[in-house]
């Protein structure tokens, strides 16, 4: 006689539900209220706020009745069309949708960091992240540039990258939430050549290590030889030229108005890009509410959607949950392999 082969364990995600503002309530319920093969793949708890989405949940025309408020992650039953919800902090029903406010700011960044220390505790497997407001959250004394470099602070890190992804493309970032001048002063050696290994490790720990990582140019045309700027040639060579004598395959700069054409066409699957918007306005052109927000360098995944808040269109009901159905499927998929992303990362860059 055989026995029946155990059933794989699925992971445990935590669903962090951003700015109560915003769309992140009315998202995380249409996700949890209409996707029960997400089920499947993740336990699935929202670390957030039961009366903002109570408030969302009957907006959609659900009973309020289908939140359910857990102590931690151990009580979540994953039952489908139920949110299971930690009450993080005290409730923000008085906060009023698509308007600024520091209470839902301040709620904001608990919600992070309470599925940051659940994450230290061994108690989740990863965080997918519904989107914040950086006005609400500087108007609360929380002055972080955004997610990730919160993210990067609760977990002790140093050496990390917001990475877009759609399919099998992820363009890893330089800078970011930062002015483009201040990017250009941050592009050094030192950054490109830890975000170098960092894309390099990320590759090899998806079992990818030929696939090459291209790095964008700073400048026009790459600096035409020095004709619009000497840092692609004083910086960002030097820098390919040592990762590809560490092991890293890597190719450029190249020019991003040639770069990130090819990469949509699929010539390259890892990309550098050396500012917010180099890399950002393109693959949101082309991908939309396709694309996903990881951050590598953290030792537990984190995705997120690829959006804003929308104040704008708060509590109409129009607010599409795709990306962040994406984010939580991305998120299922990584978590299992993620110790090895994570090692591999940190062995690399030293963390």
């Amino acid at each position: 006689m055989t026995q029946d082969a155990t059933p794989p364990r699925i992971p445990t995600l935590a669903v962090t539900l951003g700015d109560v503002a915003g769309i992140g309530p009315e998202i995380t319920a249409k996700m949890l209220l209409g996707h029960d093969d997400l089920r499947q793949r993740a336990r699935l708890v929202v670390v957030g706020d039961a009366a903002a989405l109570r408030r969302a949940a009957q907006a959609l025309g659900a009973d309020a009745s289908r939140v359910r408020v857990v102590e931690g992650p151990e009580q979540v039953r994953n039952t489908p069309g139920i949110i299971e919800v930690i009450q993080a902090g005290p409730s923000l029903e008085h906060v009023p949708l698509g308007k600024l406010s520091a209470d839902a700011g301040d709620g904001s960044v608990r919600f992070v960091t309470t599925a940051c220390a659940l994450a230290r505790e061994g108690r989740i497997d990863g965080i997918v992240t519904a989107p914040l407001n950086k006005a609400a959250m500087h108007l609360a004394g929380h002055k972080w540039p955004g997610h990730t470099e919160l993210l990067a602070h609760e977990f002790g890190v140093k050496t990390f990258s917001l990475v877009l992804s759609a399919g099998d493309l992820y363009i890893f970032h330089a800078t970011t939430h930062v002015s483009l001048r201040q990017a250009i002063d941050d592009v050094t050696p030192q950054r490109m050549r830890a975000v170098l290994r960092l894309a390099g490790s990320f590759a090899q720990a998806l079992g990818r290590a030929d696939e090459p990582v291209a790095v964008a140019g700073l400048n026009p045309h790459a600096g035409e030889n020095g004709i619009f700027g000497t840092e692609d040639a004083d910086i960002l060579a030097p820098a390919v030229a040592e990762a590809n004598a560490a092991g890293i395959r890597a190719a450029g700069p190249i020019p991003a108005d040639a770069l990130f054409p090819q990469a949509v066409r699929g010539k390259w699957k890892f990309v550098i890009a050396c500012y917010h918007d180099q890399g950002h306005a393109p693959f949101k052109s082309v991908y939309g509410d396709d694309g996903v927000n990881i951050t590598v360098g953290l030792p537990v995944v984190r995705v997120s959607v690829d959006h804003g808040t929308a104040f704008d269109i708060a509590g109409q009901g129009v607010a599409r949950e795709d990306s962040l159905v994406l984010a939580a499927e991305r998120a299922a998929h990584l978590a299992p392999g993620w110790s090895h992303v994570w090692e591999t990362a940190r062995s690399t860059t030293g963390g």
